[in-house]
């Protein structure tokens, strides 16, 4: 597994994280879910499952993983397994996000999943929650689907305590993710971000497929000018995966089986290839559900798109507005 430097943060990152948010919560946003979950989505079979998982990343040297508060019992079951498996701090680079409060109280069904504030008081009471179960584990804290619109990126008090508790030694690197068709003006405004003249941001988390390509100029920027970047959503909540069944995706679905079968790798491998193919990405996030999903994703790592392959995928981009409108659509599952 090959490892880099997360932008200048000095934190350590494999090519390919592990994020948690499909297993730390029985409800989520994912195509093909009820067929990776047990039929009991229990808290102890979830934690489960996030155990194999777990361990088969530690096996590949998979060396980032992420969660966050709104991830149901994500950061717990991380830390229990921490405690189980008596791995160390610096083991693994380990990244979490304040900012959505989980409201579904374990329901697939809840009309609502988690409540979204990204307020001072906000980040004062999550941050505790997580040092609480994460302690010295904690290496990244970033603000969860940050936007221009939400004012928390001119918000000079949570500036300033942003960077104080990177000062203070409670986490080590200070980030934000990204969702949405405005994000590029979050990026811009995120770049912008001083806190008594101290760069406020060393990481940014964005959405980036060959559905969703737009911010691939202010991410190439972004990483220029010494931040790093992770891309989650490479696989656009399945729909670039054999999972996905939507009848609108007919066309799409087959694009990519085409060009996967000439290849000779998965639909899956294919999506993630496109993305570890782009420079300025440090670190690709695997939702995997399974340990066959993960094992799956892992073989992208070996796969190099060429020219006709990455003309081919780009080609398949959608408006933004249309693909935030369509993920919006998807059912919690």
């Amino acid at each position: 597994m090959t490892t880099r430097q997360l932008g200048q943060s000095g934190l350590a990152v494999s090519r390919l994280g592990l994020g948690l948010a499909a297993v730390g919560r029985p409800g989520y946003i994912n195509l093909g879910r009820a067929d990776d979950l047990p039929a009991e989505r229990t808290s102890e079979a979830l934690y489960a499952r996030t155990v194999e998982l777990l361990d088969a990343a530690r096996a590949a040297r998979i060396r980032y993983l992420d969660v966050a508060r709104s991830y149901g019992r994500a950061e717990e079951f991380l830390a229990r397994w921490l405690g189980e498996r008596a791995v160390g701090p610096g083991a693994f680079t380990i990244g979490s996000k304040w900012g959505y409060l989980y409201t579904a109280g374990w329901r697939v069904d809840a009309p609502v999943h988690e409540e979204k504030e990204l307020s001072l008081a906000r980040f004062t009471a999550q941050l505790a929650e997580t040092r609480a179960l994460l302690g010295p584990h904690l290496d990244l804290y970033q603000i969860h689907s940050a936007t221009a619109e939400s004012g928390c990126l001119e918000d000079a008090s949570l500036l300033r305590a942003l960077v104080e508790g990177r000062r203070a030694g409670a986490y080590r690197a200070v980030g934000l993710t990204l969702s949405g068709p405005t994000s590029a003006r979050a990026l811009e405004l995120a770049r912008a971000a001083r806190a008594d003249g101290e760069p406020v941001f060393d990481v940014v988390q964005a959405t980036f497929n060959c559905l969703e390509p737009s911010l691939a100029a202010p991410l190439a920027a972004t990483h220029d000018a010494g931040l790093g970047v992770i891309v989650k959503e490479a696989l656009a909540n399945g729909r670039l995966t054999g999972a996905n069944t939507r009848p609108e995706d007919a066309s799409l679905v087959g694009a990519l089986g085409e060009t996967a079968g000439r290849l000779g790798c998965g639909v899956d491998q294919l999506a993630l290839g496109f993305v570890l193919a782009q420079p300025f990405v440090d670190v690709v996030l695997s939702g995997a559900a399974t340990t066959a999903q993960l094992a799956s994703h892992l073989g992208a790592l070996s796969l190099t798109p060429d020219a006709e392959t990455l003309a081919t995928l780009t080609a398949l981009a959608e408006p933004p507005t249309l693909y935030w409108r369509t993920r919006g659509a998807l059912p919690w599952t």
